[in-house]
């Protein structure tokens, strides 16, 4: 996807503004007055589901030709730091359509392979799931060990991939997979779209995590699973995995809005407290340490704020879509892990309890941490990054 490809899908100011209006009244009087039975149950409940499908919310960043609402990355930050500050379920649920696996197929898909599955997509009739992660390869695929061999005008795909967000109720997997044999060049590496009905694909059980209840994960096991040469994307190997490299990228800004969503819920949480929670005559917002703790809540959750809105601008115009968002990444999920703990200090003991708002956030966001590339390849992205940058301007 272009720059101005990227720019000319923008939603007007003033529709989006009256979205955005819609999205955060949902979040926060339909959505956040239920989040313990969303906790208690690891399921969103169905009226939400079809609720968040009838606003758009499975397509919101789909072009609107394919039935999506066509937002740019600037005005989904916007919409990601309104669903951060609910169960992080709700945002896993249509995050994929959207993100990783929409927009392979929105920005290197052929026009039969999106006029197949964009439109299922956008409307939610179709879950897509990015089956990326394998036991031996997560945030470097490197070591993938998924293979895809061409078998006449079929490629068979055999391999198992791990914690694969929305494969109990996928649709369409983006698969990645290593061609055999290697081709002569390029990593190896392509992304096929397989139906979740194909012959040879297993889900299993849903994984038990620490936290995000009711974003349902599984491993997927490819058993020789057949499909046809329209099922790799863009027609060609180094395409597809160049289209997997760009949306990971876009949603690596994605995923740190949505942080500061979750930390800025954390800090209201703890405003909220302090100013009401009493220690002996004393209400504990007026304990200067108590203020120093939301104070540094506050700084987070601004620079967080500034930081992501900036990635997405530079995104969109297309200066930066390997630095900045790494930098957005690996800040503000950081971030939200120190504010979140915060939050639980500020509490106290009841900052510990099940079922406080604050000590479901703090076990939400420690996967912001890890998915969408690990902090630590997010560092590895920005140092290599600037020195290639460098050696470039003095080339």
């Amino acid at each position: 996807m272009t720059a101005v490809q990227e720019i000319q899908s923008e939603v007007p100011d003033d529709v989006f503004d009256d979205v955005l209006s819609q999205i955060r009244e949902f979040v926060r009087e339909r959505v956040v007055p239920r989040e313990l039975e969303i906790l208690n149950n690891n399921a969103i409940p169905d009226d939400l589901r079809k609720q968040a499908a009838e606003m758009g919310l499975f397509g919101y960043a789909i072009p609107q030709e394919w039935g999506g609402l066509g937002l740019n990355l600037v005005q989904d930050v916007e919409l990601a730091m309104e669903l951060g500050y609910t169960s992080l379920a709700l945002r896993s649920m249509f995050g994929t359509n959207n993100g990783i696996a929409g927009q392979v197929l929105v920005g290197f898909g052929t026009d039969e392979q999106k006029a197949r599955w964009l439109p299922g997509i956008a409307t939610g009739d179709v879950v897509a799931s990015f089956a990326l992660t394998e036991p031996g390869a997560g945030s470097n695929p490197a070591g993938l060990r998924t293979t895809a061999t061409r078998e006449g005008d079929d490629w068979v795909i055999s391999g198992d991939k791990r914690f694969i967000t929305n494969a109990p109720i996928a649709d369409l997997f983006v698969v990645f997979a290593r061609i055999n044999p290697a081709p002569e060049v390029g990593n190896g590496i392509a992304v096929f779209l397989v139906p979740a009905d194909a012959e040879g694909l297993t889900v299993g059980p849903k994984d038990q995590k620490m936290g995000q209840e009711g974003a349902w994960t599984a491993d997927v096991n490819f058993d020789e699973v057949r499909v046809g040469a329209d099922a790799l994307v863009g027609g060609a190997a180094e395409v597809g995995y160049r289209a997997a490299m760009t949306s990971l990228a876009r949603g690596r800004v994605h995923i740190a809005a949505l942080s500061v969503g979750t930390a800025q819920r954390a800090l209201d949480e703890s405003v909220s407290y302090a100013s009401s929670a009493a220690q002996g005559d004393d209400t504990i917002g007026d304990f200067q340490l108590v203020q120093a703790m939301l104070a540094d809540q506050q700084t987070g959750v601004s620079a967080g704020k500034a930081l992501v809105r900036d990635a997405a601008r530079l995104y969109v115009t297309g200066e930066d879509r390997r630095i900045a968002p790494s930098v957005a990444k690996l800040f503000c999920t950081e971030m939200v892990g120190k504010v979140a703990d915060l939050a639980v200090q500020v509490h106290g003991g009841t900052g510990y309890m099940r079922e406080v708002p604050v000590e479901r956030i703090y076990r939400d966001v420690r996967l912001l941490r890890l998915y969408e590339g690990t902090s630590e390849i997010q560092r590895l992205i920005i140092g290599s990054g600037l020195v290639a940058r460098e050696r470039k301007a003095q080339s």
